[in-house]
């Protein structure tokens, strides 16, 4: 609006007529939503979501709960609020498209891993241990398995898929602490099974690291040699033991 005005400036809307119109144009995001509203030309009459993976549409026009009764000049900020309560949604932004469009676009909290729930069956955790609303029978969910909500681990998950997506697809199962299989030698050690190889690292391993197994696997397979094991704790260097 004010680079319309500038417009109108220089091309010359220096008139008294000229300044009210351009005055009247620059209020008009104030007075222009409250009149337009009760246009049936502005009602809503679709919804646009943009950003989804695994939340599920019908979740999404639940919260915003709007009808074609409303207008899309509606304040949007308590429809951004709703949709953000969603524990699958990080953050939501929603515009308007002319004439009866809400347009919303989402980042969703993706999933990185199944744990085992208290009550039996699997249940879907983002990189924070949030438990995700997502039915892992019903939904295409091709996640790690771990034994339990350890932050340190998730969070690990959460870089190396943002990090090399192709890579966190290949792990099966994730495992970090004392249990983590024979030759652990901390707590904090990380034991990956990345099929038909183990990958072990130390605590701290970084999504970074773990990636330079990828072209070590690579050389290895180039040699058709069969690997039991990839050990990353020693500095600098990525230890094969073969089968």
């Amino acid at each position: 609006m004010t680079r319309l005005i500038e417009r109108l400036r220089n091309a010359g809307w220096k008139t008294p007529t000229g300044i009210a119109a351009a005055v009247l144009l620059g209020s008009m995001s104030w007075w222009g939503p409250p009149l337009l509203s009760h246009l049936a030309y502005f009602r809503v009459r679709r919804v646009e979501i943009y950003g989804r993976t695994f939340v599920q549409p019908s979740q999404i026009l639940a919260r915003l709960h709007v009808d074609t009764t409303m207008s899309i000049w509606m304040d949007l900020t308590p429809l951004e609020r709703r949709v953000a309560r969603d524990p699958q949604v990080r953050s939501v932004e929603i515009e308007r498209k002319l004439p009866g469009t809400l347009v919303v676009r989402l980042l969703e909290n993706l999933p990185v891993a199944l744990v085992a729930g208290a009550a039996g069956g699997m249940k879907v955790v983002d990189g924070a241990g949030h438990v995700l609303p997502i039915d892992p029978t019903r939904s295409t969910v091709d996640l790690p398995v771990v034994d339990r909500v350890d932050t340190a681990l998730l969070r690990l998950l959460a870089d190396v898929r943002a990090h090399d997506a192709r890579l966190f697809e290949q792990i099966s199962w994730a495992q970090r602490g004392s249990g983590a299989g024979p030759g652990s030698r901390a707590d904090g050690d990380v034991t990956l099974e990345i099929p038909p190889v183990l990958v072990r690292a130390a605590a701290g391993v970084t999504a970074q690291r773990l990636a330079d197994i990828v072209p070590v696997e690579a050389d290895l397979a180039r040699r058709h040699a069969r690997v039991a094991e990839l050990d990353l704790r020693f500095r600098d260097q990525v230890i094969a033991r073969l089968q």
